[in-house]
């Protein structure tokens, strides 16, 4: 989407919090998501000229949205060329309370997603690992073993075809 597709999409720009209690997002901030998204090191001179900002205005909204936690700006790897040669996503269920147990998966630094879910499984869990070793060790010997961990389910990665994070200004 495209920052004048936007503006249908934006919350009241006069509120500073929408119904959910979540930040509003007006259709300038969303586009400038979208610049940034493009290209993370893009100059707010760059980013001002195409959605109609001073370089300053930009720099401040930028930093509200950091701020606010609406948005990252990070380096983005490839895990494979990094060293990382498993990825697996691992579905998790418990007993009882499922809030110790993602809060104690989230810890981990091999976990880089952990969703709560309805449905076949209480948590999803994306796992990045060097090797099938790591994978093992990650899944049986610390996530099996936590408090509450009834079954594991793990679908390991064969190759990964789309992968994006275009989607917050869709």
């Amino acid at each position: 989407m495209h920052s004048e597709d936007v503006a249908s999409r934006s919350a009241d720009p006069s509120s500073p919090r929408g119904p959910s209690g979540s930040p509003t997002i007006d259709a300038v901030s969303l586009a400038i998501i979208e610049q940034l998204q493009e290209d993370g090191r893009r100059p707010y001179a760059a980013i001002g000229k195409a959605v109609g900002l001073s370089e300053a205005a930009v720099r401040q909204r930028v930093q509200k949205l950091l701020d606010q936690g609406v948005m990252q700006i990070v380096a983005v790897t490839d895990p494979l060329t990094v060293g990382f040669r498993r990825q697996a996503m691992v579905g998790i269920n418990v007993e009882g309370d499922v809030d110790p147990v993602a809060d104690a998966v989230a810890a981990m630094p091999e976990a880089e997603y952990v969703v709560m879910t309805a449905g076949s499984h209480d948590l999803l869990v994306e796992i990045v690992c060097e090797d099938d070793d790591h994978l093992l060790d990650v899944i049986n010997k610390r996530i099996r073993a936590l408090p509450g961990v009834r079954s594991t389910e793990s679908f390991v990665y064969l190759k990964l075809k789309k992968q994006t994070y275009m989607w917050g200004t869709r």
